[in-house]
Formats: structure tokens, C-alpha cells, sequence
């Protein structure tokens, strides 16, 4: 046995049980959310959520390295996903306006409107395969939660 194991704070039964029903249940989640968008539109669940995000914004627009960020995925992936959804005509990407060095990502017009067919299939999914399926009150723990979970590792404000 190594000194690392001898001293490592193992987890008790009950919290490994409860470590890996969260591990498939997570992973069944985001499965069958991908499963379901993906089946109905042609998006997965990362373009999806980059142009809610841009939906969000005053014209439509974020930095690159601030969708990466408020998205938890590095710059690579962002700039990759970002590259399907402009080849795709749903965004564009542009120099920042006074600052040569930032890149902006924009929503164009068709990238709206296969954003409004494909939330009301998103929305109705996470209602069936988790909303409806969980009370209000355990809801709400989950969002407390994973709201800290979020702040945990960072001094970013976070949008959860």
C-alpha cells in the first residue's frame, strides 16, 4: 500500500453509492437531452446552448473567451462548436470593435430562428426527463447546489 492510500480520506459506502448514482444518473441525463434535441433539430446540445446564450445578449453578441467561460468548456472546444454553427450560417465571427485581439460571435438571423423551433423541444424535454420528474423543493436543491458547485473554484461570476 502506498502512503498516498493509507491516508487518503475514502468515501463510505453510502457516499460512494450515492457518488455513482449521480455519475449514470447525470450521464442518462445529458444522453437523453442530446438524444431528444438532436433527433428533432439538427443541433447538439452545445451549439444549442452557445445560441441561448447569444440569445441573451444585447445584440446578440458575446466574446469568444466569455461564451467559453460562462459555458465551463475550453476555448478549443467553443472555437470549434463555433466553427459548425458559422459554416452552418447560424452565427459569424468577427474582430471585437477596439481590440484586436478579441473575437466576437454573433447570432445571425437564421441562427434565431432554428433557435425558436428548437427550445420548445429542449424546454419539453427537461421537463419530462427531469422537471416533472423531481418536486419543486428538490429542484431547488439541485440549483443551490450546483450554483456552489460553480463558485467553488473560481471568483467569476457565475449565471446559475
Amino acid at each position: 500500500m502506498t502512503d498516498t492510500a493509507q491516508f487518503t480520506d475514502w468515501l463510505t459506502h453510502d457516499q460512494q453509492q450515492h457518488w455513482r448514482c449521480y455519475l449514470e444518473g447525470n450521464a442518462r441525463l445529458w444522453d437523453a437531452l442530446a438524444r431528444d434535441l438532436e433527433s428533432q433539430t439538427d443541433l447538439s446540445l452545445s451549439e444549442y446552448e452557445i445560441l441561448v446564450r447569444l440569445s441573451e445578449r444585447k445584440n446578440t453578441a458575446m466574446r469568444m473567451s466569455e461564451l467559453a467561460d460562462e459555458l465551463a468548456q475550453s476555448r478549443s472546444r467553443i472555437t470549434h462548436t463555433v466553427r459548425r454553427l458559422e459554416e452552418r450560417g447560424l452565427v459569424i465571427r468577427s474582430q471585437t470593435p477596439g481590440d484586436g485581439r478579441g473575437v466576437n460571435c454573433t447570432m445571425t438571423p437564421t441562427g434565431r430562428d432554428v433557435l425558436q423551433q428548437a427550445a420548445p423541444i429542449h424546454v419539453a424535454s427537461v421537463r419530462t426527463r427531469l422537471v416533472n420528474v423531481i418536486t419543486d423543493e428538490e429542484l431547488a436543491v439541485l440549483g443551490r447546489m450546483f450554483a456552489r458547485l460553480a463558485r467553488q473554484d473560481s471568483d467569476e461570476d457565475h449565471h446559475c
